[in-house]
């Protein structure tokens, strides 16, 4: 993105979402007839605690198992390395009876003398035991918050709203969206406008991720990257991510003074050398604590896998070889003021498809091996299975046990690469359906989806689980070094960039200026017809995502409002222009999700 700080100009709300006379509007409201919602300090909050979690007993019991969950992990750790004595258990050693009687489970506990004398000559025990015990105080004091918080929503859901918690996985969405936007003009929680649109709302709830996914669509972070003999490969991960945020939206001295405001000198150019320098050195500074946190996060990371998937995969092996959406595709395929539970509910659609497009490119070089190594496993398997269905006492011969998991293990790992014996190659047509659904994909691979560059790029997107659960696991190591060595070169683009792509709604504050969805700003011109966008190069949304997120946004808010230049561009559907093989407003009009439930 070369002259990225010379070529970007201030951009201004191309519109007003408040009705004409309004846009200085502070309604006031006697004092004897405001209601308990009326002005809400900070909606953003609020409006992000009802979209989601499915009432007020899942909320609290979903935080008190993570607590839980929190003490489990770290105790049950500490007692296995501390407190077991694993030469009784792996019979390298007699207990105090007789060599007849078997040997229990508490035969191999230590004392508790002995073992809280280890844990205490452990220094690196103490350190980490003294690190989870702040993170659990700060995790109950929240939790405390939280409590206060959902009760507050669930009293909003019953008195305000007229909805009861048992009703609430059945109600969808725009159900209780309308409901708000009803009870605006009744209790006032917004004094900033008379009345709230589905927009306004939408806002609030996705402020700064509409900023993450603007930032990777103009491909501002640095996410893709060339190690030595992998090629290009995308890395982004929930560490990554959280870093991200803490830098630019919540940290100590991020660019936002609080949820709904950039702070002032960042809106100004005059400056912006000095706040770029600034923003480095505290990118250095949050890379350095990383650094330093780095064993104490990987040993957790290591742990909390352990603990989450070894049953998992014990159970299911060829579970690491199905796939899931990376984080990198959730965020690039994610449209403009789109939330959470409707982009899951469109990549949902779109999983089978997916799965069998990357099912096509299975080598038959590895299936024939896979076969072949299958066959000499189920064989070796079905002989022990037999042995021990007639004795069982050959279980108890060493190894007999962990040679019928592995090879059970093997037997399903391989049949994962051996493909359906009925299944038909047929990419392109495979392609189609999976864009009907993810709405998202480069010009270069139509006509191009048999190929294997094709495959490896759709790869970044929709990725094998063991590759998520790696990247995960070696996250805290290379998170430090992404953020001193590739984030802190990109400072003076980001100061530039939330300058440049900052506007501030009446009723709202500071929001993504992409995030307005107006084409004539941010619109491409592949998409739009001559002369109805003004966007330069450094303007538009890459892959007509300006012009797509306002489509989808369109369709599942049938009840709002656009402003009068979009109108037009609705009603007509959205179409790439000169018309492109794949049909990309068609699809999008046929395959928009229904409304889906709320989790709130």
């Amino acid at each position: 993105m070369a002259h990225f700080d010379t070529e970007y100009q201030r951009l201004e709300a191309s519109y007003s979402d408040s009705p004409p006379g309004e846009e200085n509007l502070l309604v006031h409201v006697p004092e004897g007839a405001k209601s308990q919602w009326h002005h809400i300090e900070n909606l953003d909050l609020f409006f992000q605690r009802i979209s989601f979690k499915n009432g007020f007993t899942c909320m609290l019991l979903g935080e008190i198992f993570e607590l839980v969950q929190l003490l489990f992990v770290v105790g049950f750790t500490v007692f296995l390395a501390n407190c077991v004595d694993y030469d009784i258990l792996f019979a390298n050693k007699f207990v105090n009876h007789t060599d007849s009687s078997k040997v229990t489970l508490p035969d191999a506990f230590l004392p508790v003398d002995v073992c809280s004398a280890r844990i205490r000559d452990n220094a690196f025990v103490i350190f980490v035991l003294i690190i989870s015990g702040i993170f659990w105080l700060h995790r109950l004091v929240k939790f405390i918050y939280n409590i206060c918080c959902y009760w507050e929503i669930r009293s909003f859901y019953t008195n305000a709203l007229k909805m009861t918690m048992s009703e609430l996985p059945y109600v969808t969405w725009q159900e209780v969206q309308a409901r708000i936007v009803e009870i605006q003009k009744e209790h006032q929680i917004c004094i900033h406008k008379k009345e709230l649109s589905e927009l306004d709302i939408y806002h609030r709830i996705l402020r700064f991720k509409n900023y993450m996914v603007a930032m990777v669509n103009k491909s501002l972070l640095p996410m893709r990257f060339r190690p030595p003999l992998l090629g290009e490969v995308v890395f982004y991960t929930r560490g990554l991510k959280y870093n991200f945020e803490l830098i630019f939206f919540w940290g100590p001295g991020s660019l936002f003074g609080n949820e709904w405001s950039l702070k002032t000198e960042y809106k100004k150019g005059g400056n912006r050398q000095e706040l770029a320098d600034r923003l480095a050195s505290r990118i250095l500074w949050i890379g350095i604590a990383n650094l330093l946190l780095c064993p104490v996060i990987l040993v957790w990371q290591i742990l909390y896998a352990f603990f989450s998937y070894t049953e998992v995969i014990k159970r299911e092996p060829g579970s690491l070889g199905a796939r899931c959406w990376s984080l990198y595709g959730r965020c690039y395929l994610r449209h403009f003021n789109e939330l959470d539970h409707e982009l899951m509910s469109r990549l949902s659609k779109g999983y089978k498809p997916s799965s069998k497009y990357m099912n096509c490119f299975l080598s038959p070089l590895l299936t024939v091996v896979a076969k072949n190594v299958a066959f000499f496993a189920g064989s070796l398997l079905a002989v022990l299975i037999a042995l021990t269905i007639y004795d069982e006492d050959v279980l108890a011969v060493e190894h007999v046990l962990s040679s019928i998991t592995l090879l059970g293990v093997c037997v399903t790992v391989c049949r994962s690469f051996i493909p359906d014996k009925h299944m038909v190659f047929c990419p392109e047509q495979l392609l189609r359906v999976i864009l009907a659904h993810i709405h998202y994909m480069p010009d270069h691979w139509q006509g191009n989806a048999h190929r294997y560059e094709t495959r490896d790029q759709f790869s970044q997107l929709f990725q094998y689980k063991a590759v998520f659960i790696l990247e995960e696991l070696i996250s805290p190591v290379v998170t430090p070094f992404i953020l001193i060595f590739s984030l802190r070169r990109k400072s003076l683009e980001i100061i530039d960039f939330f300058r440049n792509f900052t506007v501030e709604v009446v009723g709202v504050g500071d929001t993504c200026s992409f995030a307005q969805m107006d084409i004539r700003q941010h619109g491409h011109p592949a998409w739009m017809s001559a002369g109805k966008t003004e966007a330069s190069i450094y303007q538009q949304a890459e892959d007509g995502k300006t012009e797509l997120s306002l489509m989808h946004f369109a369709i599942t808010n049938p009840q709002w409002q656009p402003p009068q230049e979009t109108t037009h561009f609705i009603s007509q559907g959205c179409r790439p222009s000169p018309p492109t093989e794949l049909p990309l407003g068609v699809s999008l009009r046929a395959h928009i999700p229904p409304p889906a439930h709320i989790h709130g």
